[in-house]
Parts: C-alpha cells; structure tokens; sequence
C-alpha cells in the first residue's frame, strides 16, 4: 500500500543527472576486479585480446556482445549459448545470468568459448555472493542473496559515485518498507533496452514487470551486474530517512525525506541541464 506517495506524473525519485557514455571500443566504467590467470596466444595467427573486461554495471546483453566481439565470432553467438553453458545459477533466476556475470578481467586462451566465459563469470560471482557475511547481511535486511544482488544491481545503476551507493540503497529499502513504488528511471532503461537520462510520462506506462512506476517492490531480476562494492552496500546500507534523490550537477547527488525539497532539487537539476553549458559538457 501507498502511504503518502505524490502523484507518479510528479515524482522524480532518481537522480537522472549521470551521463552515460558508450562508445566504440572505449569502456567507461567502474574499476573492474583482475581475475589473475595466464592467456595464450596461437603463433602465426593474428593477435587476439589477452583478456576481456566487463565493467562493473553492464547488462547481460552488453557482456554478449562483448563476448562475440573478443572472439570474433557472429553477432548472437553468446546469447544463444546460455542454454548449452550449464550456468550454476540461483533457481530464482530461472536461467536468466543476468547480475551473475561478475565484472572483472578475464582470460582468453585459445580454449575460450561463450560457454567457459559464461560460465567462468558466474562461477566467480557465486565466490563473491554466496559467502557467510553476504547471505547475513541480505538475512538482516529480510532478503535472499538473489534479492541483495538485485537490489545491488539497482545501486549500481542509480548511484552516481561510490560514495553514495550505501544511501541509494538505503532509499531502496525505505520505499520498500512504506509500501511506495521505487520509481526508478534506471528500471525503466532496462524495460525498454536503451541508456537515457529521459524519462517521460509516456515511458513510465509502459507495459513490464519492471516499470518500477506502476509495479511495487523490486524487479523480478538484476537489471544489471554489479560489483562487489553496491553489494556491500545493498547489504549494509547508510542509516537515513531519505525517500528521494537527484543529482544536480556532477558531484552534488542531494538525498532528502522530503518531497517538497525533493521537487525544488530536480528543477534545480533541470534548470542546469538546460544550461548551454552543461549542453556543451553533453554532447562534447
């Protein structure tokens, strides 16, 4: 149940103020964890990368492609692999990798298939989720590992630095425990596959199980992968009372139990994006 949540054509819950950039052969991300082994490389043939990096945040379908691409093999060819690569996979996830494709560095021998690679990140995700102090911290907070790592997945998304990733959790669990919608925009991306600081009225409508507009609690998977900072912080969030959050500018993400305050600070955040200079920042 709703208890004094303003109108969803109203509220602006996510901070929206994070550009997202994707470009050809560059990576802008999070740091990735190193996952320490050997690669080969066959003589007389030409080069291929000694390893692959995911970037702590990518969705599943990013990993695919990137996995086609490090192999030079046909565009789809990961993707249609998940059935053959015997995933170890919570059963909550009914076959769906997607926050179990651990962002680090990985090797590419020349015994590296979609299926070792998939298999290889998911089995380094369950090292890394599946220990005591994890399934604790997602016990205390009334959740499952999975649901840490979706919630992981959330902040990993909507956090605009590390240093804020424990209060965006945090929001998270408020909301959820006042019985209001999350509202995140980043849920929104994920149901209509793009990266985009806009979200309209329309977008908020559309039919998902992950329009976190109209749907209460979490989505029914991670929208992303994280790492292991925003699980951290998924199961040990900053105490507060925040409900809100927006950043303003870069380096000013404001948090805020306080709807009206909430509102004066996401036009705040559209006045700057209207600036010519912040234009000039996002387009340059």
């Amino acid at each position: 149940m709703q208890m004094n949540t303003p109108p969803r054509s109203t509220i602006r819950l996510t901070r929206r103020g994070r550009l997202v950039l994707i470009a050809t052969g560059a990576f802008v991300a999070g740091a990735a964890v190193a996952v320490p082994l050997l690669s080969l490389e066959s003589p007389g043939e030409k080069p291929k990368p000694a390893t692959l990096v995911i970037p702590e945040g990518w969705r599943a379908s990013q990993v695919y492609e990137a996995v086609d691409k490090a192999l030079a093999l046909p565009a789809g060819t990961t993707r249609n692999a998940l059935p053959k690569a015997g995933l170890k996979l919570p059963n909550e996830a009914e076959g769906n990798p997607e926050g179990y494709l651990f962002p680090a560095t990985y090797p590419l021998d020349e015994k590296a298939t979609p299926q070792t690679l998939l298999a290889y990140m998911v089995d380094t995700a369950n090292k890394r989720f599946n220990g005591a102090p994890t399934a604790a911290g997602a016990q205390r907070n009334a959740m499952n590992v999975y649901q840490a790592v979706t919630v992981a997945s959330l902040v990993q998304a909507e956090a605009a630095t590390k240093a804020d990733m424990g209060k965006v959790a945090r929001v998270v669990f408020n909301r959820l425990e006042r019985g209001m919608p999350l509202q995140m925009d980043s849920t929104i991306n994920y149901a209509l596959n793009r990266f985009t600081l806009k979200t309209t009225e329309n977008d908020t409508r559309v039919e998902s199980p992950y329009n976190s507009y109209q749907r209460m609690g979490l989505p029914p998977t991670p929208i992303d992968n994280p790492g292991e900072e925003a699980l951290r912080a998924a199961i040990s969030p900053t105490p507060g009372d925040w409900l809100y959050f927006v950043t303003v500018k870069p380096g000013d993400t404001r948090f805020t139990a306080n709807y009206a305050e909430h509102q004066r600070n996401v036009a705040e955040f559209t006045r700057n994006q209207r600036s010519p200079k912040s234009q000039s920042a996002a387009a340059g």
